[in-house]
């Protein structure tokens, strides 16, 4: 286990402590699960927009299908 020293501003820290009271209770180490829990959604959400910004950037260059290449673009005109 590690331990971080961060600082966020009193505002902040008084909401998350009373949604954390609200949420989970004020028992020993809920402040830490709570924490944890906020930065593992945090990571995955910026997984989520890597991958997004990834696939996005392949559609945009394009698919080779045998001797077609097509775009999401050209792909978009034909359904129309």
């Amino acid at each position: 286990m590690a331990t971080i020293t961060i600082n966020i501003g009193d505002q902040i820290e008084a909401l998350f402590r009373n949604v954390v009271k609200e949420e989970l209770g004020t028992e020993k180490g809920k402040l830490g699960q709570a924490v944890t829990e906020a930065l593992q959604l945090w990571i995955s959400q910026k997984k989520q927009e890597e991958i997004a910004l990834r696939q996005l950037g392949l559609m945009k260059k394009g698919f080779k299908l045998g001797k077609w290449k097509i775009n999401r673009d050209e792909l978009h005109e034909r359904a129309n």
